[in-house]
């Protein structure tokens, strides 16, 4: 049978690919490798321009606004650094229901800290930080499903 690092492996291999499903069978056993794919729906918004009025009409025409009220207006991360999930699976702050959750927003953390724990194929596994830091914003939810890559923690680093 596969050790856990080729299960891994294989893991991340379905997960960057457009396959959707891997069995793998061999002397009677058998690995069934799933991606759970939703639909993604893009919907496009077509602004239609307003009519400009010409001549004296006796209406004011409507104030164009200027260049700088039309501008995005950048907000700045109150992070720095982001740690992402190395797998795909679920995301959980706790080590059992009945725990407290590993870290919380505001938490002072340290390198090799444990942050969380992702479950990949009924295996949990620890996920631990690499920096020092505080905890500013949590991404995930516990218990929801997580993909390979995605941020889960936003740190203020040391």
């Amino acid at each position: 049978m596969l050790s856990i690092d080729e299960i891994k492996q294989l893991i991340k291999l379905l997960d960057e690919s457009t396959v959707d499903e891997f069995v793998y069978q061999v002397d009677g056993e058998k690995l069934k490798l799933k991606k759970h794919t939703t639909p993604t729906y893009i919907q496009e918004t077509v602004a239609t321009p307003l009519p400009t009025l010409t001549g004296n009409t006796g209406v004011a025409a409507p104030e164009q606004p200027s260049p700088t009220d039309t501008e995005p207006v950048e907000t700045k991360a109150s992070y720095d650094y982001e740690i992402t999930s190395p797998m795909v699976g679920t995301f959980y702050l706790t080590e059992s229901p009945e725990s407290d959750p590993y870290v919380t927003v505001g938490d002072q953390i340290r390198k090799g800290n444990v942050v969380c724990m992702i479950e990949a194929m009924k295996l949990f596994n620890e996920i631990e930080s690499d920096v020092d830091g505080e905890i500013v914003e949590i991404f995930a939810e516990n218990g929801e499903l997580v993909e390979y890559g995605q941020p889960l923690f936003g740190i203020k680093r040391k």
